[in-house]
């Protein structure tokens, strides 16, 4: 097995080049306070390439967190993507960082039954979460949305409000769909479980929490899951690439926004770095981090369509 992970690739901390030329970095004298990251890498099959921004925009904390991995499993290039929103604090999204991807891989179902051993390993990891929680008495939470790329085939699992978005031929499509109290199903889900949704500010689980599917969250579990909803794309000649992000990048940028900023630009941390820029630009009042994966040659499987590609979104 080898492992190749964003800090051994060429991530890199700079000054505010997301504010270069803007009124924000001449008044505000944000270079070097706020601490943006970027990188990038390449698979050593030569089939992907991958880059991630990621900075605190206009908050005062950071708890959004990334990983970009590459390992090899039984002879295969595996490609596994993350990005994990935090909510009080940063230490969920801190955890499931550092351990999601390591349980996945450790998984005996991997490579077998990957689907199954994703929704388990989600299950799992947050379980050992709340294990490790135990000593806390403030509640912290995280988003988790991931891509696993296994030969032909790119995994997605979502849970939370993170989104990942494919550029198919030119479209934008959503492969995950952002978890949110209203929604008729999750509603239905949290009040069948004991619970309630209430309106404070925005649609809020116990008038609490603003996503209806979170890692942690202990005192909201029996109503805030971590099961993951997995949608899987052919990675075909059709399929371009993939973008992963927090909500501080589509609470200002759409889907097909994003996806037609990011196709000109075929090196991806330049791209990443773009959307990040855009949505500070935009007024973003989050967190910000983009992951984008480019896809450098297409399988032979043919350009139909995806397997249950998601709807589109705010597109």
């Amino acid at each position: 097995m080898y492992t190749q992970t964003a800090n051994e690739a060429y991530g890199r901390r700079s000054s505010c080049w997301w504010l270069e030329g803007t009124e924000e970095e001449e008044e505000m004298g944000f270079a070097g306070d706020c601490s943006p990251v970027s990188g990038g890498g390449l698979s050593e099959n030569g089939k992907f390439s991958y880059g991630y921004a990621s900075a605190p925009g206009k908050r005062a904390s950071m708890e959004d967190f990334y990983e970009t991995r590459i390992d090899g499993v039984d002879g295969e290039t595996i490609g596994l993507f993350g990005v994990f929103d935090g909510h009080g604090g940063a230490r969920a999204a801190e955890y499931v960082k550092q351990h999601l991807f390591s349980n996945l891989i450790k998984h005996p179902k991997f490579i077998s039954d990957i689907k199954s051993a994703i929704a388990e390993t989600y299950n799992h990891t947050d379980s050992e979460f709340l294990k490790a929680e135990s000593s806390h008495t403030r509640d912290a939470g995280s988003t988790a949305s991931t891509a696993i790329l296994v030969g032909d085939r790119l995994l997605v699992a979502n849970v939370g409000d993170s989104r990942a978005v494919v550029c198919r031929g030119g479209d934008a499509i959503a492969v995950s769909r952002d978890h949110k109290p209203d929604q008729s199903d999750e509603r239905q889900r949290i009040e069948d479980a004991g619970g309630f949704v209430m309106w404070a500010g925005t649609w809020r689980v116990g008038g609490v929490l603003a996503v209806s599917r979170a890692f942690g969250d202990k005192l909201l579990k029996q109503y805030v899951v971590a099961d993951p909803e997995i949608k899987e794309e052919v990675v075909d000649s059709s399929l371009e690439f993939l973008i992963l992000a927090s909500d501080g990048l589509w609470d200002v940028v759409s889907n097909k926004e994003a996806v037609d900023m990011v196709r000109p630009i075929q090196d991806p941390e330049q791209a990443a770095k773009r959307l990040l820029q855009e949505a500070y630009q935009r007024g973003s009042a989050d967190n910000i981090t983009v992951v984008i994966v480019r896809f450098l040659e297409g399988t032979t499987t043919g350009g139909g369509p995806s397997r249950e590609a998601a709807s589109d979104q705010n597109s």
